[in-house]
């Protein structure tokens, strides 16, 4: 049996069993046997749809893909992502009470490719948290950037962007703060 097997298999009953979350910020506190995240990439066509954390440990081949899944797409670069940043998520989308994946539109970014995005868009930061595998740009289509953005924001672990004319929220794991309307 493969892992990813194992681990469906393991879903399939941990996931209806697991405790649902009052609050996001319990959640981050580790309150939770299991975290999972559910992604797909309009960029790749890649899905993923996993448990990374069971009782209190990353499970490290999850871990790996996350980080593969969340590449440079432009670059094929890969970086460590700094799992603060994927429970910021998978909170939020707890909290969200959605079964759809999240649409991952950016998560880590080479300096090129920050450089090139930063010449087309005032709203690229020169020091963006994407290219420290800190941050990710998310769109739900169920859910408004307004919605998805308050979920965030209550988790209380990082920076929350509304970007409503492109219909997408940055999450990363930096200094508390939001911006954008």
């Amino acid at each position: 049996m493969t892992r990813r097997a194992l681990l469906g298999a393991f879903a399939a009953t941990a996931v209806t069993a697991a405790p649902t979350f009052a609050n996001a910020a319990g959640f981050l506190r580790g309150a939770g046997d299991i975290r999972r995240i559910k992604m797909y990439s309009g960029r790749t066509g890649e899905r993923i749809d996993m448990i990374y954390w069971i009782e209190g440990n990353y499970i490290p081949d999850a871990v790996n893909e996350l980080n593969y899944f969340m590449r440079d797409w432009r670059t094929d670069g890969i970086k460590t992502i700094d799992m603060r940043t994927v429970d910021i998520m998978a909170a939020s989308h707890n909290l969200l009470d959605v079964t759809e994946p999240y649409m991952l539109l950016s998560g880590y970014r080479s300096p090129k490719t920050n450089a090139m995005l930063r010449s087309r868009s005032r709203g690229v930061a020169k020091n963006s948290l994407h290219m420290r595998g800190q941050a990710a740009d998310l769109r739900l289509g169920s859910r408004s950037v307004n919605q998805m953005a308050k979920a965030a924001i209550a988790c209380n672990g990082g920076g929350v962007g509304r970007y409503s004319g492109s219909n997408f929220v940055h999450m990363d794991c930096g200094q508390i703060r939001s911006w954008g309307a």
